[in-house]
């Protein structure tokens, strides 16, 4: 086998093995919000704003924005804006006319977008500079390995939000 043979082999064993532990974490999500109406999606059962529709929402937006920066890099995002704000706000909960179902459809389209753009990229070290931010380090650029273990870590961290609210909700627990 020639080192190129066994660099390829490595470099897609490690994209796939990231893009099997982002699926399990979508796979744990799509399983809290199981069996829900619309209604039960759109409550709110914590302090938060956040409700499991919601949840479902923002993490499918998250990833589509970040696997938008894998390949074109920081698209200018004033952070500051009240538009972008209110924007971002709204990606936590169910909007008039939008459903659980709905939702869920664009989560898949974002997996199936997200696995074909991360399988065809030349490896993984292909990097974009952050944006400026004031919770990232200044002049810092993140490779797309490090942009899919972020986007791992936020759906971790939003599942661990679901699993509280649908227990709040209805005694339902993804595990045990």
């Amino acid at each position: 086998m020639t080192a190129q043979t066994e660099n390829t082999r490595t470099v897609d064993t490690e994209r796939e093995t990231l893009l099997r532990v982002l699926e399990e974490q979508r796979g744990n999500l799509r399983y809290a919000v199981r069996g829900l109406t619309d209604e039960q999606a759109r409550r709110r059962t914590t302090a938060s704003a956040l409700c499991l529709g919601g949840v479902v929402k923002h993490v499918a937006r998250g990833e589509k924005h970040w696997v938008r920066f894998i390949l074109e890099g920081d698209p200018g995002t004033d952070y500051e804006s009240p538009e972008t704000y209110a924007v971002h706000e709204d990606s936590f909960r169910l909007l008039e006319g939008e459903t659980l179902q709905g939702v869920l459809e664009e989560y898949e389209r974002v997996a199936a977008s997200t696995e074909r753009i991360v399988r065809d990229l030349p490896d993984l070290e292909v990097a974009q500079k952050l944006p400026t931010a004031p919770w990232f380090p200044e002049d810092t650029s993140w490779t797309a390995r490090e942009v899919l273990l972020h986007i791992i870590a936020e759906n971790a961290q939003h599942n661990g939000h679901a699993d509280i609210i649908r227990e709040e909700l209805d005694g339902q627990k993804t595990m045990g």
